[in-house]
């Protein structure tokens, strides 16, 4: 038996000079305007300078991933983060929408290689939306924050 163990590569929070572009919907303003504020909030705190972040609004979340795909792919931006939400009505819209967005950015990833934050918001009710936009679940726009930093610092890290 090998007494060897496997490398083991992590990203981590403390990357430098990271160039960050947040899609954020207007629609439902009330949770997306949290979202984005936590987003930013997380990038202030771990070091992102103001001038090195470009925050471009959008329609709905439907919108998102073809700016997002934009944005990757000029080469000025690091990752992407994704800020949207989209709450189930009575109607098939909220399947349409919400699985296309996810689609459209997991395509936009792979493509350009540049690492798009998932702060889509996907919710049943209003109230868990509030829960995820700063209430009792926390701030899902911070926590978008984060992973874009920590994806930005494994894939540097990596051999290309």
């Amino acid at each position: 038996m090998s007494t060897a163990t496997p490398q083991i590569i992590e990203g981590d929070l403390s990357v430098r000079d990271l160039r960050i572009a947040c899609v954020a919907a207007r629609f439902n303003d009330f949770v997306v305007q949290p979202l984005l504020g936590g987003a930013l909030d997380a990038l202030a705190r771990h070091g992102v300078a103001a001038q090195n972040i470009l925050v471009a609004r959008v329609p709905g979340a439907f919108e998102i991933p073809v700016v997002a795909s934009r944005l990757a792919a000029s080469g000025r931006f690091d990752a992407v983060i994704a800020l949207g939400a989209v709450i189930r009505g009575d109607t098939p819209h909220f399947d349409y929408v919400a699985g296309e967005c996810a689609a459209g950015l997991a395509e936009v990833a792979l493509r350009t290689g540049v690492p798009i934050a998932f702060g889509v918001l996907t919710t049943d009710t209003v109230e868990q939306a509030m829960d995820r936009c700063g209430g009792k679940d926390g701030n899902k726009g911070a926590d978008a924050a984060l992973t874009a930093i920590e994806t930005v610092s494994l894939l540097r890290k990596l051999p290309t």
